[in-house]
């Protein structure tokens, strides 16, 4: 049997329903992909965040140009400007793996910066 993560949809159309994406899914994982659903990607995001994986370095899928790898939310003390000097947030580690010979790492750091931004207030995604 093939693991998840063996074949993973392709879609050139981000803005694809859920139903699609749910139906691409059940697809991938009783390995029923075509290759057309799972061939010609640029970029993957691996999440191994929703199996309690905090932190890890994913391989990029050649020929794409990166990966995101996404580890689970966890609440950590930070310092904070109150009364006991810190607070508890949810922190979230992300690693973006690039092809360099595609994508220059100032690029890659560039994406992060924007990323980070849009995960702190996802509300600038709608302005």
């Amino acid at each position: 049997s093939s693991h998840p993560s063996s074949s993973l949809p392709t879609t050139r159309d981000s803005s694809r329903s859920t139903v699609i994406w749910q139906q691409l899914k059940e697809k991938a994982a009783a390995g029923k992909l075509k290759p057309t659903e799972f061939q010609g990607g640029t970029f993957t995001i691996s999440n191994l965040g929703m199996m309690g994986i905090q932190h890890f370095t994913a391989v990029i899928n050649p020929p794409q140009s990166c990966i995101l790898a996404v580890g689970a939310p966890q609440k950590k003390m930070v310092p904070a400007d109150n009364e006991k000097g810190f607070e508890t947030q949810t922190v979230m580690n992300v690693t973006l793996s690039c092809d360099h010979r595609v994508v220059d790492g100032a690029v890659g750091a560039q994406w992060l910066e924007k990323f980070k931004a849009y995960l702190e207030k996802p509300l600038k995604l709608l302005l």
